[in-house]
């Protein structure tokens, strides 16, 4: 209702001059911008171009439920080093990120066609790639998502073993996990401070590793 009220309160303080925009179909504003175009001919980056994807799909930093997502790019957090021309070393972007193996497409199809529940529907993913939890797991280690993230926790931080730690542990959980489909969000691309817990916080303790403190 607050909101309600702020919105119409602005929409009435909009001067004589000032016109009102709808994106009322993404497609159609996708054609005008040519920003398809603009990619294919290297005008604009990767990233450049699925920000404005994300941007026309109504995504939004403002907004946690809706933040910008982009996909996991690399499938190898292992090896020392990595062959950027070597195909094997990227995951198959035709597939969702649940389904990077037969072996859990197998799983997520068996889980579905075997479900028997009379009040929820058969389902093939039981999370989603993007939440607002996700993004707060995250960026766990900056502010203000901080704060955020304590507040949803209830006054305090999620048990040391379930907080981000490993980029290598998390593609992990994503590939073999039936419960886990997350995807990235934007700053793995270009902020790589939010790895680092540089306020220094008490992570806690893991059962079977050491202290959580900067990201591996």
């Amino acid at each position: 209702a607050p909101v309600a009220v702020l919105y119409r309160r602005l929409v009435s303080l909009r001067g004589e001059r000032l016109r009102m925009h709808y994106l009322t179909n993404g497609a159609r504003a996708l054609a005008r911008y040519k920003l398809a175009e603009d990619w294919v001919q290297r005008r604009i980056s990767n990233l450049e171009y699925l920000m404005h994807l994300n941007l026309f799909a109504g995504r939004t930093y403002n907004d946690l439920t809706q933040y910008p997502v982009l996909p996991w790019v690399l499938a190898d957090y292992s090896s020392p080093t990595i062959d950027l021309s070597d195909p094997t070393v990227y995951r198959d972007l035709s597939k969702p990120i649940a389904a990077q193996s037969e072996k859990r497409v197998k799983d997520i199809q068996e889980r579905y066609s075997g479900w028997v529940d009379p009040e929820i529907p058969a389902f093939h993913y039981g999370s989603h790639y993007s939440t607002a939890g996700w993004v707060l797991w995250y960026l766990l280690r900056l502010e203000p998502y901080t704060t955020s993230a304590v507040h949803m926790q209830g006054g305090r931080f999620d048990c040391p073993d379930r907080l981000f730690w490993s980029v290598a542990d998390a593609y992990h959980g994503v590939t073999t996990s039936t419960n886990d489909v997350k995807e990235l969000i934007p700053e793995f691309f270009f902020l790589p401070d939010f790895l680092l817990n540089a306020n220094s916080l008490d992570l806690g303790q893991p059962q079977l590793r050491s202290r959580v403190d900067d990201v591996a």
